[in-house]
């Protein structure tokens, strides 16, 4: 039997992706959950809108879909409030994975504040693992990634094939812009992160995460003052 990677080869994706083009966010989902059953996962930050749309279309096409959130122990309280509200609104029960050290610990082994002497070590503890832990036994996950949302995802594809995390990433929102998620939020009373109506427009962990000025980009208030606009999550290895 070939394995995943045998199986979704270029080749094969650009096919699916030149089928899938054009389609809708819930065509898209749909292919997802009848090619991979029980082994695809939806990530859901309870920060961004992306999100909490393609949660609110996964749950109506598929109410068993299984949904993990990364808590680094530093999101805002708003993001925690979301994620009890979510769950509430919609009976499902989202799936926590966290970093394997606290934020002592951390401290103790490199340093105090190391979101701001090395980002990309500590978003390495606090996310990129969690995140593998959580894609274990999944041929795919779902994510938010939007061509419109920065310049590192302007070639986005509905369907790729993740080097990082060795499975496919669905993205069902690809084509979408900010406006197109906004629409669906308020045609479908989906609940969003209150810090949206503050200017936070992306959000992150506390410490990494601040308000936007009018006119800066949507990615400006993370991690703000350095050249990180990923956290590693969606990066080649």
């Amino acid at each position: 039997m070939p394995t995943l990677a045998e199986t979704y080869t270029e080749a094969r994706l650009a096919e699916l992706n030149a089928r899938l083009e054009g389609q809708s966010p819930q065509d898209i989902l749909s292919w997802a959950f009848a090619a991979f059953g029980e082994r695809v996962t939806l990530a859901c930050s309870f920060g961004g809108v992306s999100g909490m749309a393609l949660l609110d279309m996964s749950v109506k096409l598929n109410p068993a879909v299984r949904v993990f959130y990364l808590d680094t122990d530093v999101l805002f309280p708003e993001t925690y409030e979301l994620e009890k509200r979510t769950a509430e609104r919609y009976g499902i029960q989202p799936i926590a994975f966290r970093p394997l050290i606290t934020l002592h610990e951390q401290a103790q082994k490199h340093g105090d504040a190391l979101w701001s002497s090395d980002p990309d070590a500590c978003c390495a503890i606090r996310k990129v693992e969690p995140n593998k832990r959580a894609l274990e036994g999944m041929d795919a996950w779902i994510s938010g990634l939007r061509r419109d949302q920065s310049e590192t995802r302007s070639t986005v594809r509905p369907l790729d094939w993740d080097k990082k995390f060795g499975l496919v990433k669905v993205s069902p929102l690809a084509s979408w812009a900010d406006k197109d998620v906004w629409r669906y939020i308020m045609a479908n009373d989906v609940p969003y992160n209150p810090l949206h109506d503050r200017g936070y427009p992306s959000i992150g962990c506390t410490h990494c995460t601040r308000a936007v000025k009018e006119g800066e980009d949507p990615r400006a208030g993370r991690w703000a003052g350095t050249d990180k606009d990923e956290c590693g999550l969606h990066t080649e290895p």
